[in-house]
């Protein structure tokens, strides 16, 4: 970075398939998390019970593994024991999930991926089905973080790719995106995600976590959308970038979505001036995987025009997606709550 202004939008990263790897790890908000630093509300015992349960399977993960299972295989045996080779986490955002997961990747032994389900997907498009069920076969333990039901052409691809991973002795850690009310309508529900990845439902065991988003718990109101003198101080630090929202959203329609994460690399702090509302769904679901790369980096954000809140339309938070949409809101707020007074 020279210190000038930087756009997002004059950024086209190549990606390999080796930089595709490498980043199926716990992104940097992350990648100190640990079970001894998650921090249970006493108020909710499902968040310590989860705990209790992830430090057991991350115990139980690598010491025999995938290789372990292969060999059972070739020797005629099962390879389903007492410790079931899979574990969900069930309940709404907010509630540390994500948190538990990379805990259980980083105290599990052996060769680990950790990824977002739309990583995954975006690692099957790059590489094509057969070319990522081999990059990560053999590993003792996948993590896919926001299990998805909304595209069944996606759905259906994953949870092919996690059979194949879970036959060859891969054990599995997932979570939901849930949304936090209670079992009414349009909730994505434990029993749905067993449906739907039938042969994979035995071998997975249910954890729920319930509470409210952390994010927001006791935190102090969002803050209001920036003037273009906050914007224009922004764009002359080192490592700030600063776009025209309605530019980035198309430019947003020519990378690849696998490619935002490595758009992002070197920044380190985002303006965005003129937000307004996105027009479409299509765009919408790009600025949600945008939202969790800038999340995944910790980098705040400082937004003008209108406010976040305003991105999505009544009609999409009360469509199908509308729990990836509240998801980016929760995400983008606490960014912006996070933006220091000097970046402000």
């Amino acid at each position: 970075m020279n210190g000038q202004a930087e756009r997002l939008v004059d950024r086209r990263p190549a990606l390999d398939r080796g930089r595709l790897l490498d980043d199926l790890v716990p992104p940097p908000r992350f990648a100190g998390a640990r079970f001894d630093t998650y921090v249970p509300d006493p108020a909710e015992p499902s968040q310590a019970a989860a705990r209790s349960r992830l430090e057991a399977f991350a115990a139980s993960t690598g010491a025999t593994g995938a290789r372990g299972g292969r060999l059972a295989r070739l020797l005629g045996r099962r390879t389903d024991d007492a410790t079931p080779r899979g574990v969900y986490l069930d309940g709404g955002f907010g509630v540390g999930k994500t948190h538990l997961l990379a805990a259980t990747w980083h105290a599990a032994a052996g060769r680990r991926h950790y990824g977002t389900f739309v990583e995954y997907t975006n690692l099957a498009g790059a590489l094509g089905f057969r070319g990522a069920v081999d990059a990560l076969a053999g590993a003792d333990l996948v993590c896919v973080d926001e299990f998805e039901l909304d595209d069944p052409g996606d759905t259906v691809l994953m949870a092919r790719l996690m059979r194949e991973l879970a036959d060859s002795g891969t054990r599995l850690a997932a979570t939901s995106n849930t949304l936090p009310d209670a079992l009414g309508a349009g909730r994505f529900a434990a029993e749905d995600f067993l449906r739907e990845i039938q042969a994979l439902g035995r071998l997975f065991e249910v954890a729920t976590v319930d509470g409210e988003d952390y994010r927001h718990r006791g935190a102090p109101q969002a803050p209001g959308p920036a003037d273009e003198a906050e914007l224009d101080a922004l764009a002359a630090r080192p490592g700030a970038v600063v776009d025209d929202f309605p530019a980035l959203c198309d430019h947003l329609a020519d990378v690849h979505p696998s490619r935002y994460g490595a758009m992002l690399d070197g920044v380190a702090a985002v303006g965005w001036r003129d937000v307004r509302p996105v027009p479409d769904q299509n765009v919408a679901l790009r600025l949600v995987v945008l939202a969790d790369r800038l999340y995944d980096r910790s980098l705040p954000l400082v937004a003008g025009g209108r406010p976040l809140t305003d991105l999505f339309t009544t009609e999409m938070l009360r469509g199908g997606y509308r729990k990836k949409y509240l998801r980016a809101l929760s995400r983008l707020t606490a960014l912006a709550r996070e933006a220091s007074p000097a970046e402000r």
